[in-house]
């Protein structure tokens, strides 16, 4: 599928965060990580609609995630093998495979639990990636 724009009326990163709300009672262990699925708005910035199915479709598919919370161990590296010279922080946009996460709902917003190496990458903006 080509890179597709998407027409966002709000911040898709801030839509997520208001959406969570208050998950200060919630706790990731080990080397884990949180992240809320970015899941696409109906319509393009140049106008096209997107069938209800296909964004249904990245409820299950979406490889783009925003990380809402961290394992103390997340993202350490003693050996400097995994995460050399590499810091992701807390709200960054990331690539991950689908299948990599476990799938959980967090105050209606579906979300991955994901281990720190399965992250592939990271990007500026959600619709970089499909």
């Amino acid at each position: 599928m080509p890179h597709m724009v998407m027409a966002h009326d709000t911040d898709p990163k801030q839509v997520l965060l208001d959406e969570l709300g208050d998950i200060s009672d919630v706790e990731i262990f080990h080397n884990q990580i949180l992240c809320a699925v970015y899941i696409r708005p109906n319509r393009t910035k140049s106008g096209i609609f997107l069938t209800d199915s296909t964004v249904d479709e990245d409820r299950y598919q979406s490889k783009v995630g925003l990380i809402i919370k961290r394992g103390p161990d997340a993202f350490v590296d003693d050996t400097n093998r995994w995460f050399n010279n590499v810091t992701l922080d807390m709200h960054d946009w990331i690539v991950f495979r689908p299948s990599d996460g476990w799938s959980v709902t967090v105050n209606n917003v579906i979300c991955r639990i994901l281990d720190d190496t399965n992250v592939r990458g990271r990007i500026q903006q959600p619709d970089q990636v499909w």
